[in-house]
């Protein structure tokens, strides 16, 4: 189960609360430009929209062998996720609360070969927690590196 598109920003902007799976609807070109690792997931994020769970502003790049611009995809279109009826409600619930996100952590395939979508509940990290976190970091790596020395 590789990832076929991550998104490790949002490790670093974002505290992860909760993670969840969800289905998405592709059209072929999509999925072919996927496989070829033709996608970025920077910038996107879910709305809830008429009951349903929507992708927006993530970007799948036109497929090189779809047969130009007639044929293939729109780059930036949004796409609906599938979830069950208890999942989207509880994601309704937590974009309502002050601070809370729903942003999209990667797209990769499941073992039958299905494109899958991990969504994760998210609240926004301030400038220090940033810092804060990438010294931790850095100080594990340090004692990590003195100890392999020592040994």
């Amino acid at each position: 189960m590789a990832d076929l598109v991550s998104n490790r920003r949002a490790f670093h902007d974002y505290e992860i609360l909760e993670t969840f799976e969800a289905g998405i609807v592709l059209l072929g070109s999509e999925i072919k430009s996927l496989r070829n690792h033709g996608g970025s997931l920077q910038d996107a994020y879910i709305d809830i929209r008429k009951g349903a769970p929507w992708m927006i502003n993530s970007s799948i790049a036109p497929y090189s062998h779809g047969g130009g611009p007639a044929f293939n995809h729109a780059e930036r279109r949004e796409r609906k996720l599938l979830m069950h009826k208890r999942e989207i409600e509880t994601l309704r619930r937590a974009t309502q609360e002050k601070g809370l996100t729903l942003i999209p952590l990667a797209i990769y395939l499941n073992k039958k070969g299905i494109a899958k979508v991990k969504i994760a509940i998210a609240k926004g990290k301030k400038a220090y927690d940033k810092r804060e976190a990438l010294k931790k970091r850095e100080d594990t790596r340090a004692m990590e590196r003195a100890s392999r020395d020592n040994s």
